[in-house]
């Protein structure tokens, strides 16, 4: 990838990684089967939806964790590949972060991963800029599911307004937490001539009472043909947990 190919990639990297900071997710799932529709509406469940994110927010003030990143270019000039393994530590309302250990191409690392991280530590003011709520999106109740016994809502979420911060596409979220299982989606705007289109896939887990993140994969396709795959690998939560706020 020339340049300013890597620049408007990392700069979509940084962009897309952003998107769905919700505390919400699923341990597990299988394959979904269609059930019968849910005896709420749409405004319940995106109600639910925003009360439970905030609560989880309000509640879980300081977490660490460990990350693997992971991202592999394949197309013109040439093919290249990064890893960085790094300690996250949240402390409302700011993130820090430690590499703790990085191979392959330096270029990668340097111009788009450790950029990530910066870009991660400074959109923590940014959150309500790209939280799903009514205020930000359209919601639309496509279906419910059954996976491994657990009832979920298929939503469609379109954003209001054309923004870096949002994303449009599909979540699904727990019947019976309201919090977010996964997320298929793609950017709200191309941010650059040199991105043929992203795919973003967001999957979260239960980590004691609390829906982290658990793994993140963002496909790029290059206009000249390339492939670039980023794939951000979370495990060993350690959290401080604030007095229970019921959310209604």
């Amino acid at each position: 990838m020339n340049p300013m190919g890597l620049a408007c990639f990392g700069r979509l990297l940084l962009t897309t990684y952003g998107l769905v900071m919700v505390w919400s997710g699923v341990s597990a799932w299988g394959q979904a089967n269609q059930a019968p529709a849910p005896a709420v509406t749409i405004s319940e469940v995106v109600n639910q939806l925003v009360e439970h994110n905030q609560n989880r927010a309000n509640r879980l003030r300081y977490y660490t964790s460990k990350r693997h990143y992971h991202l592999e270019y394949h197309g013109f000039p040439h093919s290249a590949d990064a890893a960085m393994d790094v300690e996250a530590v949240y402390s409302a309302p700011s993130k820090n972060f430690r590499v703790l250990s990085e191979s392959g191409s330096p270029r990668l690392i340097n111009h788009v991963l450790k950029k990530l991280l910066k870009s991660e530590q400074d959109a923590a003011s940014e959150q309500a800029r790209n939280a799903l709520t009514p205020e930000n999106y359209n919601f639309a109740l496509l279906e419910t599911a059954i996976e491994d016994g657990r009832r979920l809502f298929v939503l469609r979420v379109d954003p209001k307004i054309p923004s870096k911060f949002l994303f449009r596409g599909k979540i699904w979220v727990d019947a019976g937490d309201y919090a977010v299982v996964r997320v298929e989606a793609e950017p709200s705007e191309n941010l650059s001539f040199w991105i043929r289109n992203t795919e973003i896939r967001h999957l979260y887990s239960k980590v004691g009472e609390f829906w982290l993140p658990k793994q993140n994969t963002t496909v790029t396709k290059v206009r000249l043909g390339g492939i670039a795959t980023l794939t951000i690998d979370y495990d060993k939560y350690e959290f401080q947990v604030a007095q229970y706020v019921p959310p209604f």
